[in-house]
């Protein structure tokens, strides 16, 4: 189980961290746009978060 939930911790730190390096490379997005991925890094924080609580216990 706890490979399970490292490769999903890892997929889903890559896709938290593609999203901020989209967010800070790119000079003429939308403030929607900004607000969709700040929305969509929220949702994979939390995903995140749920993972590690997971692993500890």
């Amino acid at each position: 189980m706890d490979d399970k939930i490292n490769k999903a911790l890892e997929y889903y730190n890559f896709k938290s961290k593609e999203i901020v390096d989209h967010i800070n490379t790119s000079n003429n997005l939308t403030i929607e746009q900004i607000i969709e991925k700040g929305e969509e890094l929220s949702i994979l924080e939390y995903k995140i978060t749920a993972l590690e609580v997971a692993m500890e216990n």
